[in-house]
């Protein structure tokens, strides 16, 4: 049948073609480009008057007392800063960040190539792979926007790929652990992921478990440290230190509460777009979609039988990174669909191609629920980026 990887060269470039020219434009919320400069120049923190982004001041004190501080930490974990090191040294910290979340979002596509081909040596399966995660989820929103929130799930969603490539290719566990930690240093709760990439590690299973908690440590270290730099304690990233965070009214019982989960479960499960009786009529919500209205085709999910350890893997990690997310205060706003469901989107999405395998796909029924997520997020696309609605 041949070999077909060359399918990631045109895929990876026409994903950047589209995902530029449906860009939001310059976003404000550039943590990571600012972040990224700092770092360059041996500091972990941004300096300057930005009174818009999310920050963490480092002189509380001074604050408090009605004093002003040029000094910030960013709250988000800084793999995306790291990443960016290059672009900015060659370009500049004023290097729009949404370009770097173009070139991410390209290679999300053709690494979802490269998994599609592993489950399935097929071309059609292939495109049909690389429509879905670049042009049928949200990914085609969070890639466009770019903002510091969307493009840490971008990267994270990159590494987590990766890490299933690396699990269906080789079986490398340090390089599976390494590609986890990465996801992790993006995107604190795809550590829970974890338990897909164990119970797939081949015998003996004591050692190769060992050899990808190896890989995975360098990256667990470096947050506990950056952390510990920051704030003095390895675990807290400092989000309840920005100001105003605390007393925002979805965080009553804490930032994470298990009486939140109510929540995110009516977005993800039931929300759905309403009628206005004025022009246009049908615009998207910032609050959320339920994610079968953005991405029907994960439907095909659960085209798996669910005995196959793979599968029952895939869904224990996705329920773990669930039940955290779901537990989280806020919902996503601002956002279109879910984005917290981001966190999971390359299991379900290598859930989702096995199961258009497992039917034989795809057949047209399978491309025409795809071309249904297509149309709905390019409804959100052209909206809220291009119109402006």
């Amino acid at each position: 049948m041949g070999n077909r990887t060359w399918l990631v060269i045109p895929t990876f470039i026409i994903s950047l073609i589209i995902f530029s020219v449906t860009s939001a434009g310059n976003t404000a919320f550039n943590h990571f480009t600012l972040l990224a400069d700092s770092f360059i120049h041996g500091k972990i923190y941004i300096e300057g008057d930005m009174p818009w982004l999310e920050k963490i001041p480092i002189d509380q004190n001074k604050q408090s007392l009605g004093g002003s501080t040029s000094k910030f930490y960013v709250a988000n974990p800084p793999m995306p800063a790291v990443i960016s090191m290059l672009p900015v040294y060659l370009f500049g910290k004023d290097l729009p960040q949404q370009y770097i979340s173009f070139f991410i979002g390209a290679l999300v596509v053709s690494v979802t190539v490269l998994i599609s081909l592993k489950i399935k040596n097929d071309f059609k399966l292939a495109i049909w792979s690389a429509i879905l995660v670049g042009f049928g989820t949200i990914n085609w929103y969070l890639t466009t926007v770019g903002s510091t929130w969307y493009l840490a799930q971008v990267v994270a969603e990159l590494f987590l790929l990766l890490a299933i490539y690396s699990q269906l290719k080789q079986k490398n566990p340090i390089l599976i652990g390494l590609f986890i930690g990465f996801a992790y240093f993006s995107r604190i709760p795809t550590i829970l992921s974890l338990p897909f990439f164990l119970f797939n590690l081949p015998k003996p299973f004591l050692k190769n478990a060992l050899l990808l908690l190896i890989g995975l440590l360098p990256s667990v270290i470096a947050n506990f440290a950056y952390n510990y730099a920051r704030f003095g304690v390895v675990w807290d990233i400092g989000y309840t230190m920005i100001p105003g965070v605390a007393t925002e009214p979805w965080y009553q019982k804490g930032v994470l509460h298990p009486s939140y989960i109510v929540n995110h479960l009516k977005i993800i499960l039931s929300t759905i777009p309403s009628i206005s009786n004025e022009f246009p009529y049908l615009k998207p919500s910032m609050f959320g979609y339920a994610i079968w209205f953005t991405t029907p085709a994960f439907i095909f999910a659960f085209y798996n039988k669910f005995k196959h350890k793979i599968v029952w893997s895939a869904w224990l990690a996705i329920t773990f990174i669930s039940f955290i997310i779901f537990s989280h205060g806020s919902t996503g706003f601002s956002q279109f669909g879910y984005r917290f469901a981001a966190d999971f989107y390359p299991i379900l999405i290598f859930l989702t191609i096995s199961g258009v395998k497992n039917s034989s796909g795809p057949k047209i029924y399978h491309w025409l629920i795809l071309f249904l997520g297509v149309i709905v997020n390019f409804w959100g696309v052209l909206f809220l980026n291009i119109l402006r609605w």
